[in-house]
């Protein structure tokens, strides 16, 4: 029944969109060629969703989603907001030709006489369609883009961080942060090498990843082990599991099953190079002085609270200088700031920054931000850091426009901004 009524929804805004093509290509065309145009809307229009429905409830026999059924959903995706910026113009019309039409009806008597015997509503104008289909154009194009070449148009983000306390020896110390590679949906080899190499190039001291290696399962990330085993940091690579390290997004034949799953994605960070911190701390030293890094298992609002904060704090110091891997920011905005130990800087992703969104100078913002207050970049509150990684991959809509995937790397230097 829940299918029904979304294509009936579909179907709706379908034939709404008809509308104004109609109004564009009837004036003037061949009648071949407007029945060509129209059976080719009404086609695409029909097709596309029939198949990735019917793909949804097959794909039930596979444990992966396959490919197509990805594919068809992402341009379903594309087609309907589309067509919902082709509606939102050709509403915006019709409110006109609804008040004009009383207008005239009430209170021109030549316009009313002439309109017994036909439409009640002034016809559609042509520009109008034609404006719809210029801005249509517009997410049509850049949704497409970010499929295409958005989603591996990997940009460096570099911050440089000030603390009075930080010790001596890690004046100048950086970090690469890495997050959300989820393996499950790469498609190019090419893409995603250029990204692990830019990643190389920063040479850091110290590699971190927070969260979300694979989609669900565990053999996505086999192709990769290799490539990001080679990621190299003097100082070591440390990493943390994000909400869909856990296999909570699909069906099990048995909990062994997801349970062996899990146990493979954690075997995968090492396999990778990179030590897991389960709620757990470590010291990295550098001249007889040292940090404490600390890594705590997924801990998100919505999305599950395993981690284990005050197990991991109970393996440092108070006065130690410690750095958090939290794959959700949502654990820094509801235990972390205010803790009564202090947590220096904390590295999260999750948000993806929703994949798509304006960045340029003087304006920042993606639809994630009604979810995620603190969603990409520096924040800083309680003389606390937190920084949200924009994520290497891409989940759902295989594409990115605007926030594109991220590399970051931290210097931390001693001192005041």
């Amino acid at each position: 029944m829940g299918y029904l009524i979304g294509l009936l929804f579909v179907f709706a805004i379908d034939y709404y969109t008809f509308q104004g093509v109609k109004a564009y290509f009837t004036p003037g065309i061949p009648d071949i060629s407007r029945i060509i145009i129209y059976s080719g809307y009404w086609f695409i229009s029909m097709v596309i969703p029939i198949l990735f429905v019917f793909g949804i409830i097959e794909m039930k026999k596979y444990d992966h989603t396959p490919y197509i059924v990805v594919l068809l959903g992402n341009i379903w995706f594309i087609l309907l907001l589309s067509k919902l910026v082709f509606v939102f113009v050709l509403f915006g019309e019709d409110i006109y030709r609804l008040v004009a039409g009383l207008f005239n009806k009430l209170f021109d008597k030549n316009s009313a006489d002439a309109v017994v015997n036909s439409t009640f509503l002034p016809s559609r104008r042509r520009f109008v369609s034609q404006s719809a289909l210029i801005l249509a154009a517009l997410p049509f194009l850049s949704l497409s883009y970010g499929m295409i070449r958005g989603r591996y148009q990997y940009k460096i983000h570099k911050q440089t961080l000030f603390f009075k306390d930080l010790p001596e020896a890690f004046e100048g110390f950086t970090i690469t942060q890495l997050s959300d590679i989820h393996s499950g949906s790469f498609d190019n080899r090419e893409g995603v090498l250029k990204g692990i190499e830019m990643a190389k190039s920063l040479n850091s001291d110290l590699v971190v990843f927070t969260g979300d290696l694979v989609n669900t399962f565990a053999d996505e990330f086999d192709p990769w082990i290799d490539d990001f085993k080679s990621l190299y940091a003097p100082y070591g690579k440390y990493s943390v599991l994000g909400n869909h390290d856990y296999g909570e997004y699909t069906q099990w034949s048995s909990l062994e099953a997801k349970q062996k799953n899990f146990e493979e994605i954690k075997a995968h960070h090492g396999n990778m190079g990179f030590k897991l911190m389960l709620d757990e701390a470590v010291q990295i030293e550098k001249n007889g002085q040292s940090i404490s890094l600390l890594g705590i298992e997924n801990w998100g609002v919505g999305f599950g609270k395993r981690g284990n904060l005050a197990k991991a704090l109970q393996q440092s110091k108070p006065d130690d200088f410690k750095i958090l891997l939290s794959h959700d920011p949502s654990h820094w905005e509801y235990e972390v700031k205010n803790h009564d130990k202090k947590i220096h800087l904390t590295f999260s992703g999750h948000t993806h920054g929703m994949q798509m969104g304006i960045e340029i100078p003087g304006i920042k913002w993606s639809p994630i931000q009604y979810r995620y207050p603190k969603w990409a970049g520096i924040y800083e509150e309680n003389n606390r850091y937190l920084y949200v990684n924009r994520g290497f991959g891409v989940l759902g809509f295989r594409g990115r426009v605007g926030i594109w995937p991220e590399i970051t790397q931290i210097e931390l230097r001693r001192g005041e901004a």
